[in-house]
């Protein structure tokens, strides 16, 4: 398993969507650059409460949450949350943890943008630089 730190940018997607149409200037995206956690063991995308009331992003369900320690909890679900990172990005529902200081960038993430991890240099690494690469039957 590799857990280590890396720099993204996070932005609320309605917002980026009405950029892109005119509708809203690009400098009220609201949007926030942040060290999130790489986490192999994790499966989904995580982001503290504070973040995702920042940045405005709508409660859309809920989710079960079992944490490594086994506990389990019942958590909000946003949507719609624009990832960037290293270049790529991607759009994304996100777990909300009331108590996390800190993104949590687990694996549906990392394979969605096409990561591979190098847990001993600890960063990511694209798997084609020029492109993400889709499997297809």
């Amino acid at each position: 398993m590799g857990r280590f730190s890396v720099e993204l940018v996070l932005s609320n997607n309605r917002d980026v969507v009405k950029a892109e149409d005119g509708e809203l200037p690009a400098s009220k995206v609201r949007q926030i650059r942040v060290h999130g956690l790489v986490d192999t063991g994790a499966s989904r995308l995580v982001l503290p409460k504070r973040i995702a009331d920042q940045l405005g992003l709508k409660v859309t369900g809920i989710v079960g949450v079992r944490y490594a320690d086994r506990r389990r909890a019942v958590r909000a679900v946003v949507d719609n949350v624009h990832v960037s990172l290293l270049g790529r990005s991607s759009v994304f529902k996100a777990t909300v943890e009331p108590r996390r200081k800190t993104a949590l960038i687990g694996v549906i993430v990392l394979e969605d943008l096409d990561f591979i991890v190098d847990p001993l240099g600890e960063r990511l690494l694209p798997r084609d630089p020029k492109m993400i690469i889709a499997e297809a039957e």
